[in-house]
């Protein structure tokens, strides 16, 4: 069974498969090759994603959701008709539509995929994608981080050893990694980057810069207008990608507002120049992961073979320039930014599956292809005075395994509480809480004798898990995981089901449109065969077309959410007797 590989993104998906001995993108159900990360609620509960959900936002914006992925691990929820969606759920919905493409595509039922994330996620945002995948149906198999994903693509057909940069601007995030390229081995030797730093930040920026625009052209403030700001935002999208390849745009937007005197408009021409300006601290800002990857690497850019550009973001003229400033080598336009990762997903997904059953690599070169990725943050525990006492450093390569010995502060203890953190910062305030883990039932004793050994795992999905050993007893203990961010199982199994449920319903859906659809086809046909040859129909033959367009008219004008399932089988009957007439007729 082919195995997917699923670059999950800000602003687009992309799904992609090996066939053969090569990565091939997944042609959606609307002919695109990416697929637009958005999800919609329609008002009569219809669930829309894609194209179809982007193509509504701005009519149905309080009911449309995107940028999904800058909340992952978070507790953030979107509320719709009275019910919570997280950000799992609602990657779920996403990556079921992908999974369902892939299907289609591929001819073949799809459970076992690779899902991509920004190298610079951490522990709980690892997890919570990892969770979206299984509420949409998907074993993930692996989580990837995707300028590894990128380097793997370049890899396959780029196999010459050489250290290559791989710089990765997406739509919500910015990683940068060094990673070595040998003979079947990738290793990433340093990652870096900013999880609030993407192409919504300079959509942003041109967004505010047309609000204003308008605003001294008109005196209105749009700004409280959430349907005339997506119009804006979609406009300022639009034109930040034309101005990759033009030197000017002008942004129209007809009708945007209602004035005394009548409708508002919004006609401005905005220059590259103009929004190089307003983005340039955004541009400025990837400077320092670059600097920390090469110094993470312990290399100079000038020992670079190449610098791979990823993400839709990099199209952007003045990050390109920057790039080429920062290393001094001209960036490689051998992949293509928007689609390498999840190729390069699909390509370890490949390899996972050639080696879960001993099949030889269909890879180039023959052999296995290893990929060695390192952890993104550093990993501490929270000590006396609130220090955070560093366990596992950034850029360590993986798997980890890691073992530390605890004893207690204050005299008869009966339990001890790890707090476990992620980030570089030297208090633990300053940094990402990752789990509270509780160890219960410690023998009472003077502080400092209970000797409690506890190990620290990091698999291959950078997702990180603890046990414990009481070395004095040399019983296992158990320790809870508090986290209010990280969904329970139960939760999962929850969401699953609200899945599943609807997908149902969605086919019902689908079928009773596809129902009214033929319907209005036959009446339509019969209309004309009653006007174009009705004097010349027997008698009894044009009654009884007349009497079942009839019957199939009267169901036509009722509302679908209004119709009972007897309506439903009735109007089947009707539709199978308006055929028999036509046939007749």
């Amino acid at each position: 069974m082919t195995v997917i590989g699923i670059d999950l993104g800000t602003t687009n998906s992309c799904v992609a498969a090996v066939q053969g001995t090569q990565p091939e993108v997944v042609v959606n159900a609307e002919g695109e090759r990416t697929t637009p990360s958005v999800v919609a609620f329609s008002k009569e509960g219809e669930r829309l994603v894609g194209a179809v959900a982007q193509r509504q936002a701005a009519m149905n914006p309080q009911r449309t959701i995107a940028s999904v992925k800058r909340h992952m691990g978070t507790d953030w929820r979107a509320n719709i008709d009275g019910k919570a969606f997280s950000p799992q759920e609602l990657s779920a919905m996403i990556l079921r539509k992908l999974r369902k493409d892939a299907e289609a595509y591929l001819n073949q039922s799809v459970t076992d995929a690779v899902i991509t994330v920004p190298a610079y996620f951490n522990d709980m945002q690892r997890q919570a994608t990892k969770d979206a995948g299984t509420i949409a149906g998907l074993n993930v198999l692996r989580i990837i981080n995707e300028p590894t994903a990128a380097a793997l693509a370049y890899g396959l057909d780029h196999g010459d050893p050489q250290m290559v940069m791989v710089y990765d601007l997406g739509g919500g995030t910015f990683d940068v990694s060094i990673i070595e390229i040998g003979d079947n081995v990738i290793e990433v030797l340093a990652t870096a980057g900013n999880n609030h730093l993407g192409g919504d930040d300079f959509d942003a920026r041109l967004t505010d810069h047309l609000l204003a625009a308008f605003k001294r052209q008109t005196g209105v403030d749009l700004s409280r207008d959430q349907m005339a700001v997506t119009r804006v935002r979609e406009a300022a999208q639009t034109a930040k990608r034309e101005l990759s390849s033009m030197e000017s745009t002008t942004v129209n937007l007809p009708f945007l507002a209602q004035g005394p005197s009548g409708p508002l408009h919004l006609e401005e021409t905005v220059t590259r120049a103009t929004f190089n300006q307003l983005t340039r601290d955004l541009v400025e800002a990837t400077s320092a992961p670059v600097q920390q990857a090469l110094n993470d690497a312990g290399i100079a850019a000038s020992e670079l073979g190449s610098v791979l550009l990823v993400g839709g973001s990099t199209r952007i003229p003045a990050v390109q320039e920057h790039v080429q400033r920062l290393t001094g080598k001209r960036p490689s336009s051998n992949v293509n930014p928007d689609e390498c990762v999840a190729q390069g997903a699909a390509i370890q997904g490949s390899t996972l599956a050639n080696a879960a059953s001993g099949s030889g690599s269909m890879m180039p070169r023959g052999g296995e292809l290893l990929l060695l990725d390192v952890v993104p943050m550093s990993f501490s525990i929270e000590t006396v005075g609130g220090v955070a006492t560093r366990v596992i450093d950034r850029n360590t390569t993986l798997p980890i395994h890691y073992e530390q010995v605890f004893t207690t502060a204050a005299a008869f203890q009966t339990k001890v509480e790890v707090h476990v953190l992620q980030g570089e910062r030297p208090m633990a305030r300053d940094n990402k809480t990752i789990g509270k883990f509780q160890l219960k039932g410690i023998k009472r004793a003077p502080a400092g004798v209970p000797q409690i050994n506890v190990s620290f795992d990091i698999d291959a999905n950078g997702i990180l898990t603890v046990s414990a050993k009481d070395l004095g007893t040399g019983n296992e203990q158990s320790i809870t995981i508090t986290d209010s961010e990280r969904m329970s199982d139960e939760e999962i199994q929850a969401a699953i089901r609200d899945a599943e449920q609807y997908a149902a319903e969605d086919a019902a859906r689908r079928n009773a449109f596809a129902q009214r659809d033929e319907a209005q086809r036959l009446s339509n046909e019969a209309e004309g065969a009653l006007r174009e040859r009705g004097k010349h129909m027997e008698k009894d033959a044009k009654k009884a077309l007349k009497a079942a367009k009839a019957s199939v008219d009267r169901y036509l004008m009722k509302k679908p959410e209004k119709m009972k399932p007897e309506d439903e089988t009735a109007f089947a009957q009707a539709v199978e007797q308006l055929k028999d007439a036509l046939a007749k007729a």
